[in-house]
């Protein structure tokens, strides 16, 4: 059972690793898109709603969906007063309960109240409220549960790996 736990376990970081080396260059295709956009606009005297838009949902993209890979690598930000000072042993109590009793219950919440927020979404395929905007605000939207549910499966496999460290 601990073998089929850890493989998940392994599975569900190898699945967040993989989306976080993907969305790593929507930092770059940004910037990219910002140099354009002030070009356009500075140069040539040319407004770029679609592209001004884009930077904002790749933005939401990056973040939405690296928030997981925080988690996986213990990156994601904390009160410090006295985790530093602890032994790992001691780590490992606190992050599984901050994941038990804040990051599950937290992730379950989003994913409940999110739901109905982007099912009525795509109910009429929202679309940007500026005139050329991109008309995808729904598929934006997706992004919050989406984001809940890799954050789910992250905390379940961080809880698995501190139980099983743990028991050792």
């Amino acid at each position: 059972m601990q073998q089929l736990l850890l493989t998940t376990a392994n599975l569900a970081n190898a699945v967040t690793c993989q989306i976080a080396h993907v969305i790593r260059w929507l930092a770059l295709i940004m910037v990219l898109m910002t140099i354009s956009i002030v070009v356009l606009r500075y140069a040539f005297n040319v407004g770029a709603i679609p592209l001004q838009e884009g930077v904002m949902y790749l933005h939401g993209a990056l973040f939405m969906l690296g928030i997981p890979y925080g988690v996986s690598t213990n990156t994601h930000v904390r009160v410090d007063i006295i985790y530093t000072r602890l032994t790992d042993n001691q780590r490992r109590y606190i992050d599984l309960a901050g994941h038990i009793l804040f990051l599950v219950p937290v992730s379950i919440f989003i994913i409940a109240t999110s739901v109905p927020y982007v099912k009525a979404s795509w109910a009429v395929l929202e679309g940007s409220a500026e005139v050329g905007g991109i008309p995808g605000v729904f598929l934006l939207k997706t992004l919050i549960p989406v984001m809940a549910a890799l954050l789910l499966v992250q905390g379940f496999s961080q809880i698995v790996r501190s139980i099983l460290v743990t028991e050792k």
